[in-house]
């Protein structure tokens, strides 16, 4: 639910391997809250029917849809955002690529899966040149799913749609290693604070 101070309204779809209240979409939407960004999760059809397999794009895509319209109707006084982790943020820009998604005014992406691991590629990405809205890129230093040259050059070609904000060292999950002296809670506070500058300044 909105919280009265939020002035965003992010729907966070979950990645592929886990749902909505997976620990870090719970500790990320938490950290959120504490940045004026309410949240609005929910599960992708697979999962909750308890499957391993995630969903076709076209399934997911719609799922994303509804997502959005009900996030709308929770907080009608707050700003759209959309995206999530992984596999979720690529279904969200997928759908906002075919056909916008209404009210959104941006889309957030926690580790964009820009290819599997050990295959270096940028397809995935292709769609992102018919997004006609702010993308926010928060990737990890040492992400296996985007290799960080490549994902650089996406982000230069999409121009100033696309901004990228790099965690130091870390992988797919966030995670950074002890020698950063950085804690879970610190990286979490990064890509919250990161997060509302960058709505503030795209609203």
């Amino acid at each position: 639910m909105a919280k009265i101070d939020a002035r965003y309204m992010y729907v966070f779809a979950h990645g592929a391997g886990a749902g909505m209240h997976h620990p870090f979409m719970e500790r990320a939407a938490e950290a959120l809250g504490g940045h004026g960004v309410a949240t609005h999760r929910f599960d992708f059809p697979y999962m909750k029917a308890g499957k391993n397999r995630p969903d076709s794009p076209a399934v997911a895509e719609a799922a994303v849809r509804e997502a959005v319209r009900e996030a709308a109707r929770e907080a009608p006084g707050l700003a759209l955002l959309a995206g999530g982790k992984s596999f979720g943020g690529r279904m969200t820009s997928q759908a906002q690529a075919k056909e916008p998604l209404p009210g959104v005014r941006g889309l957030v992406f926690f580790g964009f899966p820009l290819h599997p691991p050990g295959r270096p590629g940028v397809e995935r990405a292709e769609h992102l040149t018919a997004v006609e809205i702010p993308m926010l890129f928060l990737q990890g230093t040492r992400d296996e799913f985007a290799s960080l040259d490549l994902l650089q050059g996406v982000v230069q070609r999409l121009g100033s749609r696309a901004t990228l904000h790099l965690i130091e060292e870390g992988d797919h999950s966030f995670k950074v290693p002890k020698r950063t002296g950085k804690t879970e809670r610190d990286v979490l506070e990064e890509l919250a604070t990161t997060i509302e500058h960058w709505a503030d300044d795209n609203g």
